[in-house]
C-alpha cells in the first residue's frame, strides 16, 4: 500500500475512533441526566408523602400551659344560651362545684360547654391533670386525655388573663387561640393565672365550691400531674334562669 494511502487510512481510523469516543461520552451524559432526573422525581414524591404523613398525625401538647393532648379537628355549632343566669353544677367525688357561665362575654365558649354538658360528654369523666397553685383540668371524653370530642369551636378570648376561679378551655399548643374541644381547666393560682397569655377561651368562673376545687388541687399526683387518688366528674347539669 502506498505511503499516502497508509497515512489516509490512519487518519480515517483516528477520526472513527474519536467519533466513537464522543458518541460514548454523549451516551453516558444522557444516561446520567436521565438517572439524576429520576432520582430527583423520586425524592420529590417521597418528600410529598412524608409531609402528608406528618401533617396528618396527632399534635403533641406542652406541659407548661393548660393544654389538651389531642388536637381539635372540626368545628361545630353551639347551643344558643341566655346572656345571663346560666350555671353548671359539677358533681364530683370530692364535692359539688357550681360554675357561673359567662354567656355574655363568651357566648360561643359558654354555648359549646352547655352543648357538651347536655349531651353527657362530661358525665363519668375525671380531673386528669392537677398542678398546685395553677390549675385543675378535666373534661376529656371518658376521662382519657388522649381522646378528643372532635368537634371544636373557636371562642372569644379575655383581655385580663385568668383570675383565681376562672374556667377556661384547654387546647393544644398548635391550635388557634380560643379553640375549645372539650377539655377545660379551673385556675387555682393567682400568679400563674395572671401570667397566662390570653389564648384560652374563658367562659365562666366558680360561683360556689372553690373549697372543693382546692381539695382536688391538694390530691397527690404522679410525674405527669395525673392525680393518684380518685378525682371524678360524675355529672354536669346546666341550669338556665
Amino acid at each position: 500500500m502506498p505511503p499516502a494511502d497508509k497515512r489516509q487510512r490512519k487518519k480515517e481510523n483516528a477520526r472513527l475512533a474519536r467519533e466513537a469516543r464522543e458518541a460514548q461520552l454523549k451516551k453516558r451524559r444522557r444516561n446520567r441526566t436521565i438517572r439524576n432526573g429520576a432520582i430527583a422525581v423520586g425524592v420529590f414524591v417521597i418528600a410529598i408523602l412524608l409531609i402528608s404523613w406528618l401533617s396528618g398525625g396527632k399534635k403533641k401538647s406542652v406541659a407548661v400551659s393548660p393544654t389538651s393532648t389531642t388536637s381539635a379537628t372540626t368545628t361545630t355549632t353551639t347551643t344558643p344560651v341566655p346572656t345571663t343566669g346560666v350555671t353548671a353544677t359539677i358533681k364530683t367525688n370530692q364535692g359539688t362545684i357550681v360554675l357561673a357561665l359567662d354567656t355574655k362575654n363568651d357566648p360561643i365558649g359558654a354555648g359549646h360547654f352547655v352543648t357538651l354538658a347536655k349531651a353527657g360528654v362530661y358525665n363519668g369523666s375525671r380531673w386528669h391533670r392537677v398542678v398546685k397553685d395553677f390549675v385543675i383540668q378535666g373534661g376529656a371524653p371518658g376521662g382519657d386525655p388522649t381522646k378528643s370530642y372532635g368537634h371544636s369551636v373557636v371562642a372569644e378570648l379575655p383581655k385580663d388573663h385568668y383570675p383565681v376561679g376562672s374556667v377556661a378551655a384547654a387546647k393544644t399548643s398548635s391550635d388557634p387561640p380560643g379553640t375549645f374541644d372539650s377539655q377545660f381547666f379551673i385556675v387555682t393560682g393567682a400568679q400563674q393565672g395572671a401570667s397566662l397569655p390570653n389564648d384560652y377561651a374563658r367562659f365562666g368562673s366558680v360561683k360556689s365550691g372553690m373549697d372543693v376545687v382546692k381539695k382536688i388541687e391538694a390530691l397527690p399526683v404522679d410525674a405527669s400531674s395525673n392525680p393518684t387518688s380518685k378525682a371524678t366528674i360524675d355529672t354536669v347539669t346546666i341550669t338556665e334562669k
